[in-house]
């Protein structure tokens, strides 16, 4: 059970907890959060639940007042101690049937193991709670009614008023979570689908993505955005919209490609993976990096693209981003460029990029054990295909260093089974001497 520690408290949240305080004093002292006047909690008493409020303003900042030291929850049941600490009753009694008999945050030896009820502070906490609340409530019907507006005006709306109202619901649904079960409640989802068509602007075609790539979809609603038309739009909007749109599309293809009967040809035009490439180039963008490889991971899965993928020049972009890239992007790019090693075209094009043993023998031992995995996976492929070319170029690179690091590290048996299996056929075509001194090895690991 956590521990509140006092050194973190507040002198007047001390002082509160010691002693009884009415209800003017704590507003003046702006306990109450502002300092907004007088709170009156008689009319909510009997409709609103401590407990109900809690749990539902749980992201809330509380004050550390209305904070139990012991589970550093807010109390409902505050009862104050012989030293003038408070405590939510159920904690204090816990502690106390645990045989401690001492005050938890002060460590003091009571001499009266009776509790008081802090009625003042726990009418404190529920005018608090219950002011809070209201205004949450408020807020959502407020947000429910504006919702429900919107939509009946994208029913009958056209032009440049349709591209405010949709600005308006993506900002709505991104703002508020509540407005998101609203829309899909009220056939939301249908009616903006059906807003994206061959003859839809990329203008309310942005704005239409922008509030579907922040719902839940179902499966019907996803097979309905599966159609040709909507697809090509989507692409459309990907290669030529702002960057904001392109990670919103790349979002949105991803969440349709989870279907589980999807056809990849259907998606996977030579358009959209020129575009996903052009999107994880630009480095100024994190989130572009990541959203773009991500779907070009699940794309990638699909062998039937794969080929088209190589024949775009994929292979030697995908090798000149790897110096750059997180640990996170990483992995992906090293996993793209694994599935593209299992076709012939995805093999030569890893062979004839001058950087690919480079940049991919750097990574051993450098990065996470996944990515070692990924990089020793696409170096025995290449290796194996040109063994007198590749494997040469590899040694030289540093390589057989590497890969008896890998050996002798704490690694799983089969990463270190393929690495002594790469080291086998590097050396083939090397005398022992000649080959231990391309590794420039110590005499010791000699």
């Amino acid at each position: 059970m956590p521990m509140y520690q006092p050194s973190s408290r507040r002198e007047s949240d001390m002082k509160l907890d010691s002693q009884v305080l009415d209800l003017e004093t704590a507003v003046k002292d702006g306990i109450l959060g502002g300092g907004c006047g007088v709170i009156s909690t008689g009319f909510v008493s009997d409709k609103l639940d401590l407990k109900i409020m809690i749990e539902e303003l749980e992201s809330t900042d509380v004050p550390t007042v209305f904070i139990c030291p012991i589970s550093l929850e807010p109390m409902e049941d505050p009862v104050t101690l012989c030293t003038g600490q408070t405590y939510e009753r159920s904690n204090i009694l816990k502690w106390f049937s645990l045989g401690h008999y001492t005050c938890p945050t002060t460590m003091q030896e009571l001499w009266d193991y009776s509790v008081t009820p802090n009625k003042t502070l726990q009418q404190l906490i529920y005018g608090w709670f219950s002011q809070k609340y209201l205004a949450m409530k408020k807020r959502s019907e407020d947000v429910q009614g504006r919702v429900k507006e919107i939509l009946e005006n994208l029913k009958t709306v056209k032009g440049q008023a349709r591209i405010q109202a949709l600005k308006e619901l993506r900002q709505v649904v991104q703002a508020h979570g509540t407005a998101k079960k609203i829309v899909v409640e009220n056939g939301g989802v249908g009616l903006i689908s059906s807003l994206l068509g061959p003859f839809t602007t990329h203008a309310v075609g942005s704005e239409v993505i922008g509030v579907l790539v922040s719902l839940s979809l179902d499966l019907n609603s996803k097979s309905d955005l599966l159609q040709p038309a909507k697809i090509s739009l989507m692409v459309d909007i990907l290669n030529e919209g702002s960057f904001e749109t392109k990670i919103n599309c790349t979002r949105l293809i991803g969440m349709l490609m989870e279907v589980n009967d999807f056809a990849s040809e259907s998606v996977a035009s030579l358009s959209l993976l020129v575009g996903l490439l052009r999107l994880v180039k630009d480095k100024k963008h994190p989130n572009g990096v990541l959203a773009g490889l991500t779907l070009l991971k699940t794309i990638c899965s699909h062998a039937s693209v794969r080929n088209s993928f190589v024949n775009v020049g994929a292979v030697p972009q995908l090798v000149e981003l790897v110096p750059g890239l997180n640990n996170e992007c990483l992995e992906l790019v090293l996993y793209i460029l694994e599935l593209l090693s299992s076709i012939p075209e995805g093999r030569l094009a890893l062979k004839d990029c001058p950087n690919t043993i480079p940049n991919v023998v750097k990574l051993l031992m450098k990065a996470s054990e996944t990515c070692t995995q990924l990089a020793l996976s696409i170096l025995w492929t290449i290796c194996k295909f040109a063994p007198e070319e590749c494997a040469s170029l590899a040694v030289d690179e540093g390589l057989a260093a590497k890969l008896l690091l890998v050996i002798q590290s704490g690694y799983n048996p089969v990463l270190k089974q393929r690495s002594t299996e790469l080291l086998k056929l590097c050396s083939l075509n090397y005398t022992a001497t000649i080959f231990i001194s391309k590794c420039k090895l110590t005499r010791t690991i000699q």
